[in-house]
């Protein structure tokens, strides 16, 4: 449950002043008409949007452990669409990432390409990256001429805004 809004109004009820607080989350068709406050970011709750405003995300179960900012692959599990971490050395391309970090076979949360990745570390700004193995990223596009990379996916991820901030784009990859 989210915590109250440090920022109140008076209002008049039933004839006595009294202090009212902003709806921080929303309990749906009960909080119809009340005043909303933003959370402890600065930001609205999604369970204060409308249907079809918010993050633009797919919800998956994870069939492994992911961390936060691990690049994951879509992939059918027995007929269900589930997430796992992509992988250049294995065919695995990426697909999405995840923000939050998901244990094995948890609801993973994964945000698509062409969105920012704000769950990483150590990049360099304005520097380029590639999809490496277990989901992490690498600096320099697989070498096509390099036999060790034979079969190997090499697939640009996009740019460093910052040292933990990719700005994806959704480029496709290619098999070496």
């Amino acid at each position: 449950m989210a915590t109250q809004p440090t920022q109140g109004f008076l209002a008049r009820v039933s004839g006595k002043t009294k202090q009212l607080f902003g709806l921080a989350v929303s309990a749906g068709a009960a909080d119809a008409g009340k005043l909303v406050a933003t959370d402890s970011t600065g930001k609205l709750d999604m369970s204060l949007m409308p249907v079809g405003i918010g993050a633009n995300t797919i919800i998956a179960p994870a069939s492994e452990a992911i961390g936060a900012g691990k690049f994951v692959n879509f992939y059918s599990n027995a007929g269900a669409m589930n997430v796992r971490l992509a992988d250049n050395s294995n065919g695995r391309p990426a697909d999405g990432y995840l923000k939050d970090a998901v244990a094995n076979a948890a609801a993973a949360t994964v945000y698509p390409l062409d969105t920012t990745n704000t769950a990483l570390t150590g990049l360099t700004p304005g520097a380029r990256y590639w999809l490496g193995t277990a989901g992490g990223v690498i600096s320099a596009a697989l070498d096509s001429t390099d036999t060790a990379n034979v079969g190997k996916l090499c697939q640009e991820l996009g740019v460093a805004k910052s040292a933990t901030e990719l700005v994806t784009d959704d480029l496709g990859y290619i098999t070496l």
